[in-house]
């Protein structure tokens, strides 16, 4: 079920049964400054509260290939602070990633074989960090990031997509879950 509002409305939603068919507008897109030298907050989120603990998965047909092209979870305390992760389209192949934001961003990226599958991205908040899981299908879930987040304060997260060079992305989100932390860093 979507729930939430909307963080920079995109120019297009429609249901499809139970899925979300989300359009973004080309130049959206989450950044701060760094090596890039802009500030970007105008990508689309489907934002709903989110506690100091708990778990949020999003999952999305990763089905693109323009440049930068992306779709995943975002975590959001402000403007300056939040984290993004999921798949996103860089340099000729699909990446699994994530972007950490205090301030100015930073990104991690590895390829991954996942065009056309269905990916799960897991951000689960306790104390005073977000760690960050994905996998594809029913695949074995694969660790991303251990991320500092600022702790007991409110803050929101939900589905994300962005076309920075894209005119015409539309992402089937198939799912959101919210549920409890994970229990231990480590299986």
């Amino acid at each position: 079920m979507f729930t939430g509002e909307w963080l920079n409305p995109p120019p297009a939603v429609a249901e499809d049964g139970p899925h979300l068919l989300v359009t973004a507008e080309r130049g959206s897109d989450f950044w701060r400054t760094t090596s890039y030298g802009y500030d970007r907050d105008g990508g689309h989120a489907l934002l709903a509260p989110f506690a100091a603990e708990a778990a949020v998965e999003v999952s999305f047909v990763a089905a693109y290939d323009t440049q930068f092209d992306q779709a995943g979870v975002l975590v959001r305390l402000d403007a300056a602070t939040w984290i993004k992760a999921g798949v996103e389209y860089c340099d000729g192949a699909l990446q699994l990633g994530a972007v950490v934001t205090h301030g100015a961003s930073d990104w991690s990226s590895a390829p991954v074989d996942w065009a056309g599958r269905e990916v799960t991205v897991r951000a689960s908040r306790s104390g005073d960090a977000v760690t960050v899981r994905a996998r594809a299908g029913d695949d074995p879930w694969h660790m991303i990031r251990l991320a500092p987040f600022p702790a007991g304060v409110p803050a929101q997260a939900g589905p994300y997509c962005c076309a920075p060079e894209n005119d015409a992305l539309t992402v089937r989100f198939t799912r959101t879950l919210v549920g409890p932390p994970d229990k231990t860093l480590h299986p």
